[in-house]
C-alpha cells in the first residue's frame, strides 16, 4: 500500500534533503522505513501504509537514526499513530499493533 504519511517525493522525511542533492548522498540512496518493525508489525506497516523514506543517516546510521535513537523512533511511532487514528480509530490501532505509543 502507498504511504499514509505525507511526504515530499525523493527526500528524506526527517531531515527533507533532495535525493538528488549530491551534496548530502548519491540518487538512489532512500530506504522505505516501516514504521512498525519486525515481522509481524511490518506486514501491517506494509498494509496500513505506515512506512517513510528516510536517508541513511536517518535510517540506520547517523546517531538519529530510528533504528539507533529510541527518541527518533518513538518521534515517527506517534506521528504515524496519530495518522492511523484519524483514519480508522484508537481502538483498531492497538486491535493491529497490540499496544498504543500515545
Amino acid at each position: 500500500m502507498k504511504s499514509i504519511i505525507p511526504q515530499e517525493e525523493g527526500t528524506c522525511w526527517l531531515c527533507q534533503r533532495l535525493e538528488h542533492n549530491p551534496r548530502f548522498f548519491r540518487k538512489g540512496e532512500l530506504d522505505t522505513h516501516h514504521i512498525f518493525y519486525g515481522t509481524a508489525n511490518r506486514r501491517q506497516s506494509e498494509k496500513y501504509g505506515l512506512k517513510v523514506k528516510l536517508c541513511k543517516d536517518h535510517h540506520t546510521d547517523g546517531k538519529k537514526a530510528v533504528h539507533k535513537d529510541p527518541i527518533t523512533d518513538d518521534y515517527l511511532k506517534k506521528y504515524a499513530q496519530n495518522l492511523f487514528e484519524e483514519k480508522y480509530s484508537h481502538e483498531k490501532f492497538v486491535e493491529v499493533f497490540g499496544k498504543s505509543w500515545l
